[in-house]
């Protein structure tokens, strides 16, 4: 600021006109000793920046400030800074590291958003700056995109994957519920299973269902059911709320407890209209816990119409089995008819050869032929000269009957031959 014009004071101290009326009082009233009241009792800056600190910080209580995100940055150290401004002011802003759990994700410059937290000021820098603890975007931008982020990641893990989902079990005998014991659901799922099968057993894993301590509890329930392993399905849930009650089963811890779960689970979170990263990593999702119970159980009704189309399919098989046995032994006995025709034929062929075989061989074919066949008296063949003497008797069997005859002489063929 350009002095208007000055005056030399009895300390030799240098004035301005402008403030001279307001200092000469301040003088006047505490001294020239009283801290930044004269030149000699001037205050160092890091004293008058932790002065204001101390004064801003003690004057504003923490609270929501609503403007738009401007030069967003993610420093190195884990700290987030940017700027809160609207048409007519900006303000710089901070996150700390250690703050940023509490917040669904970070927020993109132009984003609309309202923030809670402490104004301060620096006092390193003399600059007054507002501490975000807590932040909201109009509608639900921040929410929306940590929500995607998360999906994207499980995604990429398979556990979005439909081939992974496990076929929910048609008669359970007990059902784990992690839910909290004092809510609506835990009632909703009762009346339910008492109505459709009450010889099912319910064991109820408390968990608190919304609120900073929600996801851990209900991560903590999860590891109990999968300890204790008696469970033949897990249903998780909770009744109908706002998007915020709602939000401990879009936390990714959550969802990968229920996904690393051993026995098939069915996520019930909310109403129809509502759809959770827990219902997207379950076996089966309900709209609603009444809609769960009835997935998990069959009503007396439905399993006695269950039983009775197994009775019917069991039947309708077993006559098909018949009827295909009969067709197959239709058709065996069809080509052993057929096999033995053939053989039969085969054999005859074969018995005919034979039996042109034997014939040519046989003796009587011989004498068919003009051959006789000498025997003596005692029937032995008589096949060569040698075995006849003379005036030996002998029967000469010929074609069409037999002639006794008697040897006048023996003629060997060496003897002939001579």
């Amino acid at each position: 600021m350009t002095p208007r014009s000055s005056r030399t004071t009895n300390d030799s101290s240098t004035l301005f006109d402008l403030d001279a009326p307001r200092i000469t009082s301040l003088i006047d009233e505490v001294g020239e000793t009283f801290p930044g009241a004269s030149p000699r009792s001037a205050l160092a800056v890091s004293t008058l920046t932790q002065t204001a600190k101390d004064i801003v910080e003690g004057a504003f209580v923490p609270l929501w400030v609503r403007g738009e995100i401007s030069d967003f940055k993610s420093h190195r150290n884990g700290h987030w800074y940017f700027c809160l401004r609207d048409r007519a002011a900006q303000m710089r802003c901070v996150v700390w590291s250690r703050d940023q759990g509490a917040l669904p994700a970070a927020p993109d410059d132009g984003m609309q958003v309202a923030a809670f937290g402490q104004l301060g000021v620096y006092a390193a820098r003399g600059e007054m700056r507002f501490t975000v603890t807590r932040m909201e975007a109009d509608g639900d931008g921040l929410r929306q995109k940590a929500l995607e982020a998360t999906r994207k990641r499980l995604a990429a893990d398979g556990l979005l994957d439909a081939a992974r989902k496990r076929e929910i079990p048609r008669h359970p005998r007990r059902i784990a519920f992690v839910t909290s014991s004092s809510g609506a659901a835990l009632h909703d799922v009762v009346a339910v299973l008492r109505r459709r099968a009450p010889a099912v057993e319910l064991i109820v894993v408390h968990a608190a269902v919304q609120g900073d301590t929600a996801p851990r509890e209900l991560c903590a329930a999860l590891a109990r059911v999968a300890r204790w392993g008696g469970a033949e399905l897990v249903i998780i849930g909770r009744g109908g709320g706002s998007r915020e009650d709602l939000w401990a089963f879009n936390d990714e811890r959550v969802a990968r407890a229920l996904a690393a779960c051993p026995v098939p689970t069915i996520s019930a979170v909310g109403h129809e209209i509502d759809m959770s990263l827990c219902d997207l990593v379950a076996d089966l999702r309900a709209p609603t816990p009444s809609a769960a119970a009835e997935a998990a159980v069959m009503s007396r009704a439905e399993t006695a119409l269950e039983f009775a189309g197994l009775g019917r399919r069991m039947t309708d098989a077993v006559k098909t089995r018949l009827r295909d046995a009969r067709s197959r032994v239709l058709q065996d006995s069809r080509r052993m008819s057929a096999a033995v025709q053939v053989r039969v034929v085969q054999n005859r062929h074969r018995m005919s050869a034979a039996a042109g075989r034997l014939n040519a061989l046989s003796p009587l074919a011989i004498l068919q032929r003009g051959y006789g066949v000498a025997r003596d008296a005692e029937g032995h063949t008589l096949a060569s000269a040698s075995d006849f003497t003379p005036n030996e008797a002998f029967v000469l069997q010929l074609r069409d009957g037999a002639v006794d005859a008697v040897s006048r002489a023996v003629r060997l063929r060496e003897a002939a031959s001579q």
